[in-house]
């Protein structure tokens, strides 16, 4: 059996942001780890517009290049970790945007979350599951929260507890799981059609 393709995606863009570095000490963290490739997404890559297509993302009949490109990266993935922080007691905008953008390349696919900010971003996760539940993507239990307190070095520098490297290990082995899982899902249902 092939590799899985993890996305690691950067959930913010906004000027001094802090996902980049907590998404590359998730990248660090999942070296190494076998049968699985973990590659940084990050959305300030792919700049997408407020929400522009004329159709629902159900259709897939995409009208803009940006949704193309967006589209094609997406649906080369088994699984992701959407790495966000947490703005006014949710995600960021731009990460909800960039989910809505699309729809059947994020179906039957695994999750993780990894959250960040005063309450560890635990928030913000919350409802990235709901919208995972909506999307059909299978999101597991166990997610990270860093707390701005207490991971971050005057609330700048990202400096994690050593004990986020226990529960990194778990939040890997549960999505790699599920992501193996969803392959086969995904399998049936191309022989279905």
């Amino acid at each position: 059996m092939s590799d899985i393709r993890i996305a690691v995606i950067v959930g913010s863009t906004r000027p001094g942001r802090k996902s980049k570095d907590v998404a590359d000490w998730v990248i660090a963290q999942a070296q190494g780890r076998e049968g699985v490739v973990y590659e940084l997404v990050d959305l300030a890559d792919y700049p997408l517009p407020h929400l522009d297509e004329p159709l629902p993302a159900a259709f897939g009949q995409y009208a803009g290049e940006h949704t193309k490109a967006w589209a094609e990266k997406i649906a080369s993935y088994d699984g992701f970790v959407f790495v966000t922080p947490e703005y006014n007691h949710s995600t960021s905008g731009v990460l909800k945007n960039a989910l809505d953008y699309l729809y059947n390349e994020w179906n039957n696919k695994a999750a993780a979350f990894v959250g960040y900010g005063a309450v560890g971003g635990a928030r913000a996760v919350e409802h990235l599951r709901a919208i995972a539940s909506e999307l059909q993507i299978a999101h597991v239990r166990q997610s990270l929260a860093f707390n701005g307190f207490t991971d971050f070095e005057n609330f700048t520098t990202f400096a994690p507890a050593e004990i986020h490297e226990t529960f990194a290990a778990t939040m890997f082995d549960q999505l790699e799981t599920w992501a193996r899982a969803m392959q086969s899902v995904r399998a049936e249902q191309v022989l279905a059609a």
